[in-house]
């Protein structure tokens, strides 16, 4: 279980270059929380990475996540990634137990919105701001099939103040920006 194997993995069933940033970005997300939660960094960062990898071959609920969960077993991958996994979709019933699985949900949503306000923007990611994002938020129609309510309750979920949640998100997808085309 290391990063290369899930890297494999996740292309073996992701051709989408959207997809596969968007699962970099939370990757991103969730190994800057791994080391601010005292979480096993590369444990949490693979959490992120394969997320969504099965998203394009089962799109449709309740498959996302399901069938994923099972490949992911049958690879032996943790039932605390598994599980993470699982919770990051409401509709699985799995519940968010752990803080990596917190996070994960957290995490998952906002990554999408901050890259759809990046790229909007001339300088991209490089001078975005937690009031940018939060202007953007209230704007229903911009991005709008990103969950605003998975946002909010992410951030109650995790216990941290939106503000500080975004900030940090933002900083994390940073730190990767060329691979995100930022």
């Amino acid at each position: 279980m290391d990063r290369d194997s899930a890297l494999s993995l996740l292309k073996e069933y992701t051709k989408s270059d959207a997809l596969l940033k968007h699962m970099y970005a939370v990757e991103a997300a969730m190994r800057a929380y791994g080391a601010k939660l005292n979480g096993n960094v590369d444990e949490w960062g693979i959490t992120g990475l394969l997320h969504d990898f099965d998203y394009e071959m089962y799109p449709n609920a309740p498959d996302h996540p399901l069938k994923g969960s099972e490949i992911l077993k049958e690879r032996g991958y943790t039932a605390e990634i598994r599980d993470a996994i699982l919770g990051h979709a409401t509709y699985t019933g799995v519940p968010r137990a752990t803080q990596m699985a917190k996070a994960l949900y957290a995490c998952d949503e906002l990554c999408g919105f901050i890259m759809a306000c990046s790229l909007i923007r001339p300088n991209k990611i490089a001078d975005l701001e937690v009031s940018s994002v939060k202007k953007k938020l209230k704007d229903k129609g911009f991005a709008r099939n990103v969950n605003r309510e998975d946002i909010v309750q992410g951030c109650a979920e995790l216990g941290v103040p939106i503000d500080e949640h975004i900030r940090f998100v933002i900083d994390a997808m940073k730190s990767i920006a060329p691979e995100l085309g930022l």
